[in-house]
């Protein structure tokens, strides 16, 4: 294939809402101490085998090698910059270990946080706004349009070809998986998983806000806590979270229909 790291588009599905995950630090004060939000520590490894749910086929004979996982950033920067243009690789994406952060991000997503640094987009610009009041806060109807930009880009890769580029890529993603701290795991189990929590994101409108302290939360307490993944999903707005569902349903469909017949 012409863009042989396509993949990368599908990080604009699963971690194009990072767009928004910061919504709350662009409110906070200058003097506010930075978070660091550190990834879950993966489960302990085992020796059994893994039980594989969503197996893709193996490389067929002859296939050529991929490149080591440590030398795919160059690799990485120039597909991206053909499937989105020079302006738009320089505005979104973080490309420095671009296959592990996207790894990393998948595995994070379904749990209560998720790392901002390990993220493979950069915020977007601007600042999150709030209407209302301390008992009644709430996001302004503007704040979705900021993130337009996100959506439109990953609105236009094909679903099909990126399934199509990530499975003969594979062994790359399951490298990193397994240099996450999963030897005995299977990347692609994972990241169904992780689409499968995006998907079951609740539409609950514009949810009302608290401001405890310095940081905006949902009001809700069963929302607050929901995982990384679908709060990212509540706060990019129900217009946005519509269509990133989307895409990913017939990436889904995709990823399920490459496995062995």
């Amino acid at each position: 294939m012409k863009n042989p790291l396509a993949w990368l588009a599908l990080v604009v599905v699963l971690a194009g809402a990072y767009a928004v995950y910061r919504w709350h630090e662009a409110n906070a004060p200058a003097t506010a101490p930075a978070v660091a939000t550190a990834p879950a520590p993966p489960p302990a490894a085992t020796d059994e085998a893994p039980k594989i749910a969503h197996p893709l086929p193996e490389p067929p004979p002859g296939a050529a090698p991929l490149p080591p996982l440590a030398d795919s950033d160059a690799a990485a920067r120039e597909a991206l910059g053909r499937l989105f243009g020079s302006e738009a690789l320089a505005t979104f994406f973080n490309t420095d270990g671009a296959i592990r952060r996207f790894v990393a991000t998948v595995d994070n997503l379904p749990r209560k946080s998720a790392a901002a640094r390990l993220m493979p987009l950069r915020p977007v610009p601007g600042a999150f706004a709030v209407t209302g009041n301390p008992d009644a806060f709430a996001m302004t109807s503007q704040n979705p349009l900021r993130y337009r930009p996100y959506i439109v880009a990953m609105e236009g890769a094909d679903a099909k070809r990126l399934v199509a580029t990530y499975v003969q890529l594979y062994p790359l993603f399951q490298t990193a998986y397994q240099e996450l701290g999963y030897p005995n795991g299977y990347f692609n189990d994972r990241l169904i998983e992780a689409i499968d929590d995006l998907l079951a994101t609740p539409d609950v409108g514009s949810p009302r806000l608290a401001q405890p302290k310095v940081l905006y939360e949902f009001a809700d307490p069963a929302l607050e806590d929901r995982s990384a993944g679908q709060k990212i999903m509540l706060r990019m707005g129900t217009s946005n979270a519509t269509r990133v569902k989307e895409k990913l349903h017939a990436i889904r469909r995709e990823l399920v229909a490459a496995g062995p017949s």
